[in-house]
């Protein structure tokens, strides 16, 4: 059971053992049943918001979806460990770019399941980064194998600047299995943030 697993169930049992304790109380107190009513339910809403709010903690990787397009700042790899029984994870710390590829300037960490395809591409991502050139990403990868997403960026930069990301090509039977979480995350340069439209004279 991983540190966030142990944190969310105490504050589970926690709440839980507080909302038994109310029942008592409630059972012996000398008050109208609309108002137990009410203690009851007021207290099972915050258990539920305290259980659900507990996976956005501070400090934690999230293990929501990715953003659809992102800035990716920096990547950790955490490889299978089959003695610990470890499955493995791959950490990606994010800025989420808005629809005019502007960062949101609210970096955030992800934990996405391990994959030998995925750690390929993050590692190569990170090599990128460590070279000084900036990585931007996709949560699917929307490239069908023709280069229909290479034809999306051409918009943005220079088609020298392109490198092409691998994935989503049917011919390399990705289609045939379930795909992994994960492994449609893919990474290309960073594309220049698009600037609006100049006022016409």
């Amino acid at each position: 059971m991983s540190n966030l697993q142990s944190v969310v169930l105490t504050l589970s049992l926690s709440y839980a053992l507080i909302g038994a304790l109310l029942l008592i109380v409630l059972v012996y107190a000398r008050l109208p049943w609309s108002a137990k009513a009410v203690a009851v339910v007021v207290t099972s809403a915050f258990y539920i918001a305290s259980f659900m709010g507990v996976r956005g903690l501070l400090g934690w990787a999230s293990i929501d979806s990715l953003p659809a397009s992102f800035k990716l700042l920096q990547a950790r790899i955490v490889e299978p460990h089959s003695l610990e029984g470890d499955p493995g994870s791959i950490y990606l710390w994010v800025e989420a770019l808005d629809d005019g590829n502007r960062p949101s300037g609210v970096p955030r960490a992800f934990r996405v399941p391990y994959s030998d395809k995925l750690a390929q591409k993050t590692d190569k991502a990170a090599s990128e980064i460590a070279a000084g050139r900036p990585q931007g990403g996709r949560a699917a990868d929307f490239g069908d194998g023709g280069g229909s997403l290479l034809e999306a960026a051409r918009e943005y930069i220079m088609p020298t600047a392109i490198i092409d990301t691998s994935g989503g090509d049917a011919s390399t039977g990705w289609g045939l299995a379930a795909p992994r979480d994960g492994d449609g995350v893919s990474f290309t340069p960073l594309l220049p943030p698009r600037m609006p439209p100049k006022d016409e004279q």
